[in-house]
C-alpha cells in the first residue's frame, strides 16, 4: 500500500519506519522537504500535495491545530483513506486538555472538512515509543467505512498492535479522551512514557 505520512515528527517518523519494515511504500509530506535530505526518514520527503497525490492512504501526524490546513493541501480526497492520528489538545488554565468533546470529536470535525475521504481514527492512543515496539498492546480503530476500517486495523496489527475495531467514527469521542489519559499518566506518574494499555482476554 502507498501511504503518505503528513508530518515527520516522532509519531510520523516512527510509523513510517515500521510501515516500510512490513512492506509498505511510504512518502512524507512536509513543509520543507530539503530539511530531510539526510536520509533520516524511511521514505522520501516532498510537499504535502505531492505526497498525497498517489497515496492509497494519508496519515495525519501533525498537531490537530494544523490538520485542516494540511488537508486543504492534499488535493482530491475522494475515496482515499485518511488516518487521523491527531488529538485535539491545547494548554488551558488547568494544563493540557481536550479542545473538542464529548458530543463531537476531532476526527468527526476533520471528516466534515475532508470531503469524500474515508476517515479512520487510529494511532492516537499511545506514545511513539510504543509504536516502535507495540508488543501486542492495544490500538482501537474506528470509522464509518467498513473496508477502510479493516485496512487500517490490519495495518496496525501488521506492526504489532492488538488492533480492535470499535465501530463508527463517533467512537473517536472515546478514543481522544483515552489518549488524554495516557498523556496524563505519562506526565504525572512514575510510569512516565514506559507503559501501554493492553487487553487481557478471559481464558
Amino acid at each position: 500500500m502507498k501511504i503518505a505520512i503528513i508530518g515527520a515528527g516522532n509519531v510520523g517518523a516512527t510509523l513510517g519506519r515500521r510501515f516500510v519494515e512490513v512492506g509498505h511504500n511510504v512518502t512524507f509530506g512536509v513543509n520543507k522537504p530539503a530539511d530531510y535530505s539526510d536520509g533520516r526518514l524511511a521514505g522520501p520527503a516532498m510537499s504535502v500535495t505531492d505526497a498525497a497525490a498517489d497515496a492509497d492512504a494519508i496519515l495525519l501526524a501533525v498537531p490537530y491545530s494544523a490538520a485542516n490546513e494540511v488537508l486543504s493541501q492534499c488535493g482530491d480526497l475522494e475515496g482515499k483513506i485518511v488516518i487521523d492520528a491527531t488529538n485535539p489538545l491545547a494548554m488551558t488554565p488547568n494544563g493540557l486538555d481536550l479542545t473538542v468533546g464529548f458530543t463531537s470529536s476531532g476526527a468527526e470535525e476533520l471528516a466534515a472538512a475532508a470531503e469524500g475521504a474515508r476517515v479512520v481514527k487510529c494511532f492516537n492512543q499511545t506514545g511513539f515509543a510504543n509504536m516502535a515496539t507495540p508488543g501486542g498492546s492495544m490500538m482501537f480503530v474506528c470509522g464509518d467505512d467498513a473496508e477502510a476500517i479493516e485496512t487500517v486495523r490490519k495495518l496496525a496489527a501488521d506492526i504489532g498492535f492488538d488492533a480492535i475495531s470499535i465501530g463508527g467514527l463517533a467512537r473517536a469521542r472515546l478514543l481522544e479522551p483515552l489518549a488524554m489519559l495516557w498523556i496524563h499518566l505519562s506526565a504525572t506518574t512514575d510510569l512516565k512514557r514506559e507503559f501501554a494499555f493492553k487487553i487481557v482476554r478471559a481464558a
